[in-house]
């Protein structure tokens, strides 16, 4: 017996991993030390940027998601996916992302979904100047069934210690201002999956005119890098936090800022949701508080700040073109 016949194809691995080393190279600074191939990824801290630096980290997956995606063959937007989302992840703490590692697990490893993945992750890794040190890929067929695989990805950036956003300047009578999002993102798909599966009006070459498009090709849009929208508002005065919105939805998400006596007041008429929204809540027949809980319905960034600059952080909105709406107000609990 040898590795191959338990289902393991040493010599594949090691030509996808190549690839990815030519791929991450391009995401490479000065400060990146060492190429990909080593036992670590080797990245020399940017100290002369900071006074006081605090690196924050975060590591996430992007769910189910990956399995609608590979019925279709679409794999360059879950890379751009899990990216995005960590990036949000540490920006919304006021951090800049230095340095992000993947890990892709397989149950049949094939070269051409690898270089689908790390494409999409160099290209949001260099939209957020980030760079792609390292990572893992493993072939595990008693793990994962046939063609099945998952995708992680852990970020470390950094923040002067003194612009920590942690929400701890939030009080009653802030404004929450909501940022559109692109979709579902990377949160709900296992419901959303149910919901598509039990309908033949949701099969993948099905047009549906009020999205535009497919509702599978609207579902595997990707998750939005909100990383020039932060770094323009986060040194505003007047800015007191920022939320992704993640699983847990809107007021989940949102309410991991504020400190003991203080809640959300949300208008959730303040905004229609996309049509994705409608037409999953319409064949799943799913509760309006469940769409609440599951999905970011149209709103992938919260934004709070002092009432009395609302206007000046609509009009620095407005500037970059971002879609929002004034969702809601922090109050007294």
């Amino acid at each position: 017996m040898d590795y191959r016949t338990a289902g393991v194809n040493i010599e594949a691995g090691d030509r996808a991993k190549k690839n990815i080393a030519a791929l991450a190279r391009s995401t490479h600074g000065p400060n990146v030390l060492k190429g990909i191939g080593l036992f670590g990824g080797f990245y020399e801290f940017p100290a002369n940027q900071y006074r006081e630096p605090v690196l924050v980290a975060s590591t996430d997956g992007i769910g189910t998601k990956i399995k609608l995606a590979s019925q279709l063959g679409e794999y360059r937007g879950l890379g751009v996916d899990i990216v995005n989302h960590c990036v949000n992840d540490i920006m919304v703490g006021g951090a800049d992302p230095l340095f992000f590692l993947d890990y892709l697990a397989f149950g049949k490893l094939e070269q051409n979904i690898v270089a689908e993945l790390i494409t999409g992750m160099t290209e949001a890794c260099r939209t957020a100047n980030c760079a792609l040190i390292g990572g893992e890929t493993a072939e595990m067929p008693d793990l994962y069934s046939g063609n099945d695989f998952d995708l992680a990805g852990t970020i470390v950036g950094a923040v002067e210690k003194s612009k920590i956003i942690d929400g701890s300047a939030i009080s009653a009578g802030d404004v929450l201002l909501g940022l559109a999002s692109n979709g579902l993102h990377t949160n709900g798909y296992s419901l959303a999956r149910k919901i598509i599966a039990s309908h033949a009006d949701c099969a993948p070459q099905k047009y549906h005119a009020e999205l535009g498009e497919t509702i599978v090709a609207a579902l595997l849009r990707p998750h939005r890098s909100y990383y020039e929208v932060i770094r323009a508002l986060r040194d505003l005065p007047d800015v007191t936090g920022f939320a992704h919105i993640t699983g847990g939805g809107i007021v989940g998400n949102t309410k991991r800022l504020l400190r003991e006596g203080l809640s959300l007041a949300v208008n959730w008429q303040a905004w229609e949701w996309p049509p994705l929204f409608k037409l999953l809540q319409h064949y799943g027949k799913v509760a309006e508080e469940e769409m609440r809980n599951v999905f970011n319905l149209g709103i992938g960034l919260v934004v709070l700040a002092k009432p009395e600059s609302l206007e000046s952080v609509q009009m620095a909105l407005r500037e970059l073109n971002e879609k929002h709406w004034h969702v809601g107000d922090v109050v007294r609990a």
